[in-house]
């Protein structure tokens, strides 16, 4: 089952550029597996949209006793259970729940029962069929009782991206495990009867607790939806910044990237964090937050990857017959292994801007929560893609069909500072500029709006720099 499963999970987030004569070297993969890839050049909108459902499931895993004495992690509770489903549904929700089983223990089946088990949350992402993703977010914790126990995980499976969020669904319902399981049906009969709200909008639910009475518990939603997956405070606070640029300038170029810890909060909440860095840009090929112990092997791939593997299995990765790439160790800050070319990626100037800045937000002491985190930092690095691509847009030839032609060789000369002509010729070859200027030939109408309102506030500086 396990090599299977694998084989869906390798491409978790890849996807092929549509660009002629840009082919991805294939992977270690049957031909069955290439098939879960999805359409090339799909971008998951769904992940931020209002209005449906807020979850597609909550699951919940434990470990079984196996007849060589070992645990074996089992799906023991599914809510909803779905019916009437076509053959294809029914094929994928096979897949996924044989597989959510290995992400909610990825760390093995050498397991002890406990009666002292620090709750963690972390989180995973799955793609479907079609190029859409779903995320798994996931509470590990003891549940109440007397002597040793067992773990067990709660699993809400989503196409919606809001890591804060969910992360407060999850406090309710391990409240409401601690209680009872039957407590945990009815508030999650009520979030799925409730629509997902707009960015920067609240929903109420309203919850029965025995003993406490009716409960309201309201959810709110991030008003920046593009900062709802990510806390960066994580990445600031075991890494310098000097190296987290190292590791942006490797993940812009697409390269291998692992990260190393043994929290699996930390590797899921950094990993998120370090690919929100690329945003108007998405990571478009093998992602996964947390790598289970049978699928280690993913570090051979020869296509870039971003993975997070737990700290006991460095040996085995270190041992592993991998190509170049660059190995970060989260729990001492340092980094393990490296290309040797970080520090000449970027173009010096505009990564001394952004070290400054990181620098500030390091030592500014009046920032205190997670929101002016995360919009510092993300400014620093909107800013970096504003000032290397930002005139993308008015190198786009329109037909008068109401089709675009991206002018590449255009839109390189336009650049008039040599170092960064020379970044933007190697960045217009990844597929994650591909695939943002495909989605950017089909509408005259910006996808990213966020990231145009930046284009547009910094133009406007300039002409009033110019004028003054």
């Amino acid at each position: 089952m396990a090599s299977n499963i694998g084989n869906f999970f390798r491409r978790s987030l890849r996807r092929s550029s549509r660009k002629e004569g840009k082919q991805e070297a294939p992977a270690a993969e049957n031909n069955s597996s290439r098939a879960l890839q999805g359409k090339a050049g799909d971008r998951s909108s769904v992940l931020y949209s209002a209005g449906q459902f807020f979850f597609e499931y909550l699951v919940v895993v434990s470990l079984k006793k196996t007849s060589d004495g070992r645990y074996e992690p089992k799906i023991t509770y599914q809510f909803p259970k779905r019916e009437n489903l076509l053959r294809g549904q029914k094929e994928e929700e096979e897949r996924l729940l044989q597989a959510i089983p290995l992400f909610c223990f990825p760390d093995g089946n050498n397991w002890a029962p406990v009666t002292d088990f620090t709750s963690e949350t972390f989180s995973f992402v799955l793609t479907n069929v079609d190029g859409s993703r779903k995320i798994g977010y996931c509470r590990r914790l003891l549940p109440s009782g007397r002597g040793v126990r067992l773990p067990e995980v709660f699993c809400i499976i989503s196409c919606l991206g809001c890591f804060g969020l969910f992360s407060k669904i999850l406090d309710e319902v391990e409240k409401r495990r601690q209680i009872s399981m039957a407590v945990i049906y009815p508030f999650m009969q009520g979030l799925r009867e409730s629509p997902f709200p707009a960015p920067g909008k609240t929903v109420t639910i309203k919850s029965f607790i025995p003993e406490s009475g009716t409960e309201l518990i309201e959810l709110t939603r991030p008003l920046d939806a593009h900062l709802e997956h990510v806390e960066f405070q994580a990445l600031l606070q075991r890494l310098s910044p000097d190296l987290i640029l190292h590791i942006f300038a490797s993940a812009v170029l697409e390269r291998r990237l692992i990260f190393l810890a043994e929290e699996l909060s930390v590797l899921s909440q950094c990993i998120h964090a370090v690919a929100a860095l690329l945003y108007p840009f998405t990571w478009a090929h093998t992602y996964i937050p947390v790598v289970p112990e049978c699928l280690l092997d993913t570090v051979c791939c020869p296509t870039p990857f971003m993975v997070g593997i737990q700290m006991r299995h460095l040996e085995r990765v270190l041992d592993q017959p991998m190509e170049e790439a660059l190995i970060v160790d989260l729990c001492k800050g340092k980094i393990i292994r490296a290309v040797g070319d970080e520090e000449e990626i970027l173009p010096i100037k505009l990564q001394n801007e952004m070290l400054t800045s990181l620098n500030r937000h390091n030592n500014n002491n009046n920032v205190h929560t997670l929101e002016q985190v995360n919009t510092l930092v993300s400014e620093a690095f909107v800013q970096f893609f504003v000032r290397i691509v930002g005139h993308y847009a008015s190198h786009i030839k329109w037909s008068k069909n109401g089709l675009g032609t991206f002018q590449e060789r255009a839109f390189c000369k336009a650049i008039a500072s040599k170092t960064n002509r020379k970044f933007v010729k190697k960045f217009v070859k990844t597929n994650m500029f591909s695939l943002f200027i495909e989605d950017a030939e089909k509408s005259r109408i910006p996808q990213e709006v966020y990231f145009q309102q930046k284009i547009t506030e910094y133009h406007e500086q300039k002409k009033h720099r110019r004028d003054s």
